[in-house]
């Protein structure tokens, strides 16, 4: 379904059946429930009155869900709503559920960038990368992406630190080659 920053209208006629306008067929609460959970924003109105009617449909297709077995909010959270509604906290009950799915949301936006690179939040990971092709470098002598003088020339621009770095590893390579070769006599 293609993604639209217009909330999906949905029309509930006086027989109580819902109606896409978008799509121009009939819809029920689980195909609601769907283009949610796609990403889609909705909103029902009744067709007669021109009522907003989302959160009523919204809180239908919840408590179908937990009806089911479907389990989301515990019976403490729930309990707790209840409460909020009979005394003064159901004024910032609403503000800290908002801000609350909001931190879900961030948190898991930024868990599938972690799964996508899971090193990229580690400190350093960017010098350790910069270690690693230096290092891969002096393994290969430089000939794995070499491409003609004018790529080492350009190489040589780099910053000082990274040559110091690059010969320090080249010393320690060298290094290592000599005690190898004194082992094999």
């Amino acid at each position: 379904m293609a993604q639209s920053s217009d909330p999906l209208l949905i029309k509930r006629y006086a027989s109580r059946r819902l109606y896409n306008t978008e799509t121009s067929d009939y819809v029920t609460l689980e195909d609601i429930a769907s283009f949610i959970r796609d990403g889609r924003e909705v909103q029902i109105i009744d067709l007669k009155t021109g009522d907003d009617l989302t959160r009523q449909y919204l809180l239908q297709i919840i408590a179908e869900h937990e009806s089911r077995g479907e389990n989301v909010l515990p019976i403490d959270v729930l309990t707790d709503l209840v409460r909020s509604y009979t005394t003064q906290a159901h004024s910032v009950v609403p503000q800290f559920l908002a801000m609350s799915f909001e931190m879900l949301r961030e948190g898991q936006s930024k868990m599938v960038e972690r799964m996508a690179n899971p090193m990229s939040g580690v400190p350093g990971f960017d010098a350790i990368q910069a270690q690693q092709a230096a290092w891969l470098k002096a393994m290969t002598g430089g000939m794995a992406n070499w491409s003609g003088p004018a790529a080492e020339e350009e190489g040589s621009e780099a910053g000082a630190g990274e040559t110091s770095e690059l010969e320090e590893i080249r010393s320690q390579l060298a290094a290592m080659q000599e005690q190898l070769q004194k082992m094999k006599k």
